[in-house]
């Protein structure tokens, strides 16, 4: 039978993208004291679980119209995992074969969703530049060129990228909210969301206003594009499928606001959303008092893709405890490093290229035995974070040939300290440190301080026991 014959069916999964609902948020904006009407739009409700999909049937169908994919054609694609999943579920229903690259920051749960689809994924490290040949950009260009009939979509440049909210997004919020919308928030990643979505409302409405999310180290809101860990806002360099000139305001989120957000959104609101969401809702927030908005104003927040993707990151206590972003009950890291003596730098480091004397004399100038080699100026990403060097190793290798004074500290460091949250508990620094002289302690995500066996001491040291023999 023909399927024009039940028409309550979807002749395939690619009819059901689109559509996705709108809801209000009034637990959360209750709890951060805001009057004016939160929603958010759940593009996890697209068949791919995110508004990537969207974009990845216009791409597809602008290549088959234009000749630039044939019949059994591979897929190219760098991708943090939902434009992929979008581009795997096209390619499954049309015959295409799919490559993807990501970068290691990409949780392991969305790299096996990929490969469920049938796609072969690659990863390479986020720690390196764009113009870098292992960078995730250069290895899919160079995997374009290598696959014979492959098509790169490219959703950085792809016009069709913000083409497909100008005609979807847009529309479907101006009719669910019957025109009333004053404002609209979304993450600035390659821009396609929030370029094409606000195309069309302020076509409708030239007063709507269109705020940003973005990452704190994202080049959009003047950071240097350095790695952080939230996945899909921010870019370290600026795609042509975003117009800067239709964003009123934006906002850089860190890592710690991004996942705090979207465990917050699933506690009080019972909404699994993955990181950008959280940012995009922090922006809104954030923008509500800034902007002092009030009950005659409605603010429509897209929330690209769900929660699922995230179980090992952010809604892992264990992960969220690990980066700092998470505090225990009782004492903590945290206390270990107030108990310092004042003017104590936090973090004492080398860069990889410093001459290995440098080293030296930082660890006699401030009376410490390990420090860690990490490229770039503060503040650091975990990611940047390449070695340690240690006094013992230092006497070996300098006793042995005193030439080496002058060698790259990155051609001499050992393996990188292990790490530790700045909120974990003083029994779990002691159980580190049995394994371990010194460990890395983050903050937020990122490299705060170095914590030795010498702080554990001084801290036990001065605990009640002590006291009481005094």
């Amino acid at each position: 039978m023909q399927g024009g014959e039940h028409p309550g069916l979807a002749e395939s999964v690619l009819e059901l993208i689109g559509g996705t609902p709108i809801v209000k948020l009034k637990r959360l904006a209750a709890a951060h004291g805001v009057t004016a009407t939160i929603a958010v739009k759940l593009e996890s409700l697209n068949p791919g679980g995110s508004a990537k999909d969207r974009v990845a049937v216009a791409m597809v169908d602008a290549a088959e119209r234009d000749g630039l994919i044939a019949p059994g054609g591979t897929i190219v694609e760098p991708t943090s995992g939902n434009t992929g999943v979008g581009l795997a579920i096209v390619a499954a229903q049309r015959g295409y074969r799919c490559v993807f690259v990501c970068t290691d920051k990409v949780s392991p749960t969305k790299i096996e969703l990929l490969r469920a689809y049938g796609a072969e994924v690659v990863v390479c490290p986020v720690s390196v530049p764009p113009e870098d040949p292992a960078s995730y950009y250069a290895t899919a260009e160079r995997l374009a060129r290598e696959i014979p009939g492959a098509f790169r979509p490219n959703q950085y440049a792809n016009p069709n990228n913000p083409l497909a909210h100008e005609r979807t997004t847009g529309p479907e919020i101006w009719t669910q909210t019957a025109g009333a919308i004053t404002h609209f928030v979304a993450g600035m990643g390659t821009g396609g969301t929030i370029t094409g979505t606000a195309r069309y409302l302020k076509a409708q409405d030239p007063g709507i206003v269109i705020v940003g999310a973005d990452s704190e180290s994202s080049v959009y809101t003047g950071g240097s594009g350095r790695p952080y860990l939230v996945e899909g806002i921010g870019e370290d360099f600026f795609p042509a499928t975003m117009d800067l000139s239709l964003v009123d305001d934006a906002y850089a989120i860190s890592d710690e606001d991004c996942f705090l957000m979207a465990r917050e959104v699933a506690h009080r609101e019972g909404i699994l959303i993955g990181g950008s969401g959280g940012a995009a809702l922090a922006a809104a927030l954030r923008h509500a008092e800034r902007a002092q908005l009030g009950p005659e104003h409605l603010v429509v927040v897209l929330i690209p893709d769900s929660g699922r993707g995230y179980l090992n990151h952010e809604f892992n206590d264990a992960w969220m405890y690990e980066f700092g972003f998470l505090h225990k009950e009782g004492p903590t890291v945290a206390a270990l490093l107030e108990q310092r003596r004042p003017g104590a730098h936090h973090l004492l480091y080398v860069n990889p290229e410093q001459p290995l004397h440098d080293a030296i004399d930082l660890m006699r100038n401030h009376d410490v035995s390990q420090i860690p080699v990490i490229k770039n100026e503060p503040p650091f990403a975990n990611a940047e974070v390449v070695g340690a060097v240690d006094e013992l190793q230092l006497m070996h290798l300098v006793s042995g040939d005193p030439s080496t004074l002058g060698q790259p500290v990155g051609e001499v460091a050992g393996p990188k300290l292990p790490t530790i949250g700045i909120g974990e508990s003083v029994p779990d620094a002691v159980r580190r440190l049995e394994t371990s002289n010194a460990l890395l302690v983050l903050k937020g995500g990122r490299p705060h301080s170095v914590l030795s066996r010498a702080d554990v001491l001084r801290h036990l040291r001065s605990g009640p026991h002590h006291h009481d023999q005094a």
